[in-house]
C-alpha cells in the first residue's frame, strides 16, 4: 500500500532594519517591527489561516484519513505569538485533530549543524520543548534547515533520540536508488531517513500555476494518477513543501486550493494509497537499505561568495561570548542573526536560490553591509556585558 506523506515547511524570518555605522553603540533595536507585522498579518491571511481551515476541513471530511505533518521553526512562532495569534491558534486547532504531527528543526532556522554540533543540539532541545509548550507532542522527527543533511547530523540526531530524519531526494545522491523507499542512515542503527520526492513536490509547489508547463492547469486527478504510476515503484511518496506555496507562492487565484481541497479525493479513491504522518510512515516501512551521504548538498545559497563566509564566521565566533554570558535577551537576539536567510540575502547571482527573490535588501552587498553593521554592534553589547 503506497503512502503519501506531506510536509509543509513554516517559516518567515525576521527583516532588519536599515542599520548604519552611525548606529552603532547607539540602538540595538535591529529589527524593523512595523516590516515584520505587516508580512506575517499578510502572510496569515493568505496561507496560514485559509489553508489550516482547508486542512482541517479535509481532516473532518475524511475521518482522520488524511493526515499531514509540519515543521515550524522558532522565528515563525515568535513572530505568530507577537502578530498573528489567531494563526497559531489555528495551528494548535489541528495539532488537537490528532492528524497532524509537528517535527523538529533548529529554532532559529539556522545552519548551526555546519558550525556547531553543542549549538545544533541547544536549538533543537529548546525547539522540542516549544512543540510540547504549544501543541502538546513530542516530536519523534527532525527536519534540518533547508533539508540539509549529512552522515554527521543524522548520527546527532539519533544519538538525541529521534525516530526519523528528512532530507532531499537528490538525483547525485541517490544515483540508481528510488526516493520512494525509506532508508537507514550510515552509521546509524534506529533512524530512518526519508527523502522528498523532489519532481513530484516542485510540479506542486513550483510549476502549479505556469502557463508554459506541459501539464498546466494542474488537475487533482492527473496529479494522483501520476502518485499511482509508483505502485509497485515504491512504498511512501514524500511531498515535502514550504507551506507559503498555497496563497502566497501560488495565489488562491491560481486554483491551488481548489486543488489541495480535491486531492485526498482523488487519492483514496483507489484503496491501496493511504496518506501517513511523517513518523508514521518510519513506522509502518522497514529500511530497504543503507544511504551514505558523507556530504552536505550544494551549500553555495548560503555560503558561496565572500561576502556569506565572512558574515557566518564573524557570526559563529559569538558563540564562546554568548555561551559565557549565558544572557536569555542575547541569546535570543544571536539566533535570530543565525536564521539561514540572512546570509541567503547576500548571494549573489551565481549562488542564489529561490530564498533569495524575497530579499529586503536592493543589493547582495547592501544585505551584507546591514548585517555585519548590526553584528558588530552585537559584539560591542557583547563585551559591554561581559564587564559589567
Amino acid at each position: 500500500m503506497p503512502s503519501v506523506c506531506f510536509c509543509f515547511e513554516v517559516h518567515q524570518p525576521y527583516r532588519f532594519r536599515p542599520y548604519s555605522f552611525f548606529d552603532l553603540g547607539a540602538r540595538n533595536d535591529y529589527e524593523d517591527a512595523q516590516q515584520n507585522r505587516s508580512l506575517m498579518r499578510n502572510v496569515a491571511e493568505k496561507c496560514y489561516l485559509p489553508m489550516n481551515a482547508l486542512l482541517l476541513e479535509l481532516i473532518e471530511r475524511h475521518q482522520g484519513r488524511f493526515r499531514v505533518s509540519f515543521s515550524l521553526s522558532g522565528v515563525v512562532i515568535d513572530q505568530l505569538l507577537e502578530y498573528a495569534p489567531d494563526a497559531l491558534e489555528s495551528f494548535r486547532a489541528l495539532a488537537r485533530t490528532g492528524c497532524v504531527e509537528f517535527l523538529d528543526e533548529t529554532d532559529g532556522h539556522s545552519l548551526a549543524g555546519i558550525f556547531s554540533e553543542s549549538e545544533f543540539r541547544s536549538q533543537i532541545m529548546r525547539h522540542r520543548d516549544r512543540m510540547l509548550e504549544l501543541f502538546g507532542q513530542r516530536p519523534r522527527a527532525f527536519r534540518n534547515t533547508a533539508l540539509l543533511y549529512n552522515n554527521d547530523v543524522a548520527h546527532v540526531i539519533e544519538d538525541m533520540g529521534y525516530s526519523a530524519i528528512l532530507a532531499d531526494g537528490a538525483g547525485q545522491v541517490l544515483d540508481w536508488r528510488s526516493p520512494h523507499f525509506v532508508y537507514r542512515p550510515r552509521g546509524c542503527s534506529n533512524l530512518k531517513l526519508m527523502l522528498r520526492s523532489d519532481s513530484l513536490s516542485d510540479d506542486i509547489a513550483l510549476r502549479f500555476s505556469s502557463r508554459t508547463w506541459p501539464a498546466y492547469p494542474l488537475m487533482a486527478d492527473t496529479f494522483a494518477g501520476w502518485l499511482r504510476g509508483m505502485k509497485g515503484n515504491g512504498e511512501v511518496i514524500n511531498l515535502f513543501m514550504n507551506y507559503e506555496t498555497f496563497g502566497e507562492h501560488q495565489w488562491a487565484d491560481t486554483g491551488i486550493f481548489d486543488f489541495m481541497r480535491a486531492l485526498p479525493d482523488a487519492v483514496l479513491s483507489d484503496p491501496d494509497f493511504d496518506f501517513l504522518t511523517v513518523s508514521e510512515a518510519a513506522d509502518r516501512y522497514d529500511a530497504r537499505a543503507e544511504l551514505d551521504m558523507p556530504y552536505y548538498k550544494d551549500l553555495s545559497a548560503w555560503l558561496g561568495n565572500d561576502m556569506q563566509k565572512d558574515a557566518a564566521r564573524a557570526l559563529y565566533e559569538c558563540q564562546g561570548m554568548v555561551d559565557y554570558l549565558n544572557n536569555e535577551n542575547v541569546t535570543r537576539v544571536w539566533r535570530r542573526l543565525q536564521s539561514s536567510d540572512q546570509l541567503c540575502y547576500m548571494s549573489t547571482p551565481q549562488t542564489a536560490d529561490e530564498s533569495n527573490s524575497f530579499s529586503p535588501y536592493r543589493t547582495p552587498l547592501e544585505a551584507y553591509t546591514n548585517f555585519m553593521n548590526i553584528l558588530a554592534d552585537f559584539r560591542i553589547r557583547l563585551f559591554t556585558e561581559s564587564n559589567r
